[in-house]
């Protein structure tokens, strides 16, 4: 079987590695996958990190092709991306005889749809998210925009007409199965979380130690609620004054800086790394706890933020917001980290008072990793995907 994989994340970029690359690399011993991905410009010219990406896919059966991705203007450069996509894909198709398109979010199901009907494969679409609410309530696009409007219609149009949907969460399958068109029965769909490699986020060791180090990974901006999360920062600082803040990020350092400067937390006790990711997993280790806010929108129904399922293979318990996929669902039924409804200074604090409470727990570090093996475990994602991939064969 042959299984053309799109996506408009990069390989060469973290996400692309954890959530793409990692899956396929397994299903590769196992299917014909041929894997094109959008590549931004600057990950290009790095020529040590496409050297190094080169050398790993070389290992494995993947036959990768590279599209350079096109951010400006927004609109006309995803059009021109989907139609040389298309063109591309079509050759592909054409020339290795593929059966199944495996669409990673909307850009990739537009052209994976004329290819089913072009060449009657199969069309699996992987979701990701609701990306047209997204759009609107990162405030990029308007929900009385022509573009939001077209983009709903052709969501309708991959959903009624995809041979297997994927979804990241629980949630997202809820309000998908209340959408005016949709016949719950009919569906063919699949829950599969953004897994984590299980071996490479291994278990910190429960060193006793004098400081506690809360730490925060990844962007601070769009739909991360850095404000708030620097009131956590102060409310630990209140209750433990020797604390240490380690922050994982990259591009950001200075504005992570200003805003801590503005309110008034010493640089002494704040870390500000930007890692590759192979370096997270030890930098993690580090940590007692960890916290991030998400904006409780309706389109993050349908996110699953990989960083949870990283914390908790690392044995980290979480301090979030209730509201965003199926966040609250697993930190609640495991007990591994803190959930609050509302973002309230008082919340806030009560949040890291139960945070503190909870790496107390003799046992937290095991519970964790418990979760994370359920619930985020890459083998049981693989696992997933080839019985989808199995089940469009006949």
């Amino acid at each position: 079987m042959k299984i053309l994989y799109v996506t408009y994340d990069g390989l060469l970029e973290p996400l692309g590695q954890s959530q793409v690359l990692a899956y396929q690399e397994k299903l590769s011993e196992n299917f014909d996958i041929f894997l094109l991905s959008y590549e931004k410009p600057i990950d290009l010219r790095n020529s040590r990190i496409l050297d190094d990406m080169q050398k790993r896919i070389s290992n494995t059966s993947i036959q990768w092709s590279i599209r350079t991705y096109h951010k400006t203007p927004s609109i006309l450069a995803t059009a021109y991306d989907i139609v040389a996509g298309f063109i591309h894909c079509s050759y592909l198709v054409w020339k290795h005889k593929i059966n199944i398109i495996h669409a990673r979010s909307y850009p990739p199901a537009l052209l994976a749809l004329f290819l089913k009907y072009l060449f009657g494969v199969k069309f699996i679409f992987d979701m990701r998210g609701f990306w047209a609410d997204e759009r609107v309530d990162g405030n990029i696009w308007t929900k009385d925009s022509f573009i939001y409007k077209l983009t709903k219609k052709l969501e309708r149009s991959f959903i009624l007409n995809a041979d297997h949907i994927i979804s990241l969460t629980n949630a997202a399958v809820e309000e998908i199965k209340n959408f005016p068109y949709v016949e719950p029965a009919s569906l063919n769909l699949t829950v599969i979380s953004t897994c984590v490699d299980l071996e490479k986020f291994s278990p910190r060791l429960n060193i006793n130690k004098s400081d506690f180090t809360l730490g925060y990974l990844g962007t601070v901006g769009t739909w991360y609620l850095f404000q708030e999360t620097i009131y956590a920062f102060q409310a630990l600082l209140k209750i433990i004054p020797d604390a240490k803040i380690l922050i994982i990020n990259k591009n950001e350092h200075n504005f992570i800086r200003k805003s801590l400067k503005k309110h008034n937390i010493s640089m002494s006790s704040i870390e500000i790394i930007s890692a590759s990711y192979d370096e997270v997993p030890d930098l993690i280790k580090r940590m007692d706890a960890t916290v991030f806010f998400l904006k409780p929108l309706f389109s993050k129904q349908a996110s699953a933020p990989t960083k949870l399922g990283e914390f908790l293979a690392s044995g980290v318990p979480c301090l979030t917001n209730d509201g965003v996929g199926d966040v609250s669902e697993i930190i609640q039924s495991h007990n591994v980290g803190v959930t609050i409804n509302d973002l309230s200074d008082t919340s806030i604090t009560n949040g890291i008072k139960g945070l503190i409470e909870l790496t107390k727990q003799e046992d937290i570090i095991i519970k964790c990793r418990e979760a994370a093996l359920l619930k985020f475990s890459l083998e049981d994602g693989i696992g997933s995907y080839s019985k989808i991939y199995k089940s469009l064969s006949y």
